[in-house]
């Protein structure tokens, strides 16, 4: 199987912090599957390292209050057209992320409240018919 994966999630530094999240489990699947690492948000343009961005109201703030909503939505796009042009179905997204967060989001003040919600690019993706779960819910893509 042919599975997107948050760059992230591998490894790859593209968090905003400038870091990664290596999911030593997701890291796992790659001797089965083939795992293509993208990054929305680096594909729409913004650097790495970056204000952390939130989800309040529709809209993707940096902290600072930056409104990064068009980058953010064509980050997705990208990824979107990846997908197709690999006919790819499937996806592990980072949970949380505005941009990844499949089931839960942070609730747009900064605080490090989570609520739930989808990012930006998740939702693109279920929109268009593609699986997408979280690192949390690996065995879901399975199911």
């Amino acid at each position: 199987m042919r599975i997107v994966v948050s760059a992230c999630l591998l490894g790859m530094n593209c968090r905003y912090c400038g870091g990664g999240s290596l999911d030593e489990k997701i890291l796992e699947l790659s001797k089965e599957h083939e795992l293509i690492p993208l990054c929305s948000e680096q594909l729409g343009g913004l650097p790495t390292p970056r204000e952390p961005n939130e989800i309040l109201d529709g809209r993707v703030r940096e902290k600072s209050g930056k409104d990064n909503t068009e980058i953010f939505h064509l980050g997705a796009q990208e990824v979107l057209n990846i997908m197709k042009r690999l006919d790819c179905k499937h996806a592990i997204l980072k949970q949380r992320s505005p941009s990844c967060g499949s089931s839960k989001i942070y609730d747009g003040t900064f605080s490090g409240k989570v609520i739930p919600g989808r990012g930006i690019t998740a939702s693109l993706l279920i929109e268009n018919g593609i699986k997408v779960v979280s690192e949390e819910e690996i065995d879901e893509l399975f199911s």
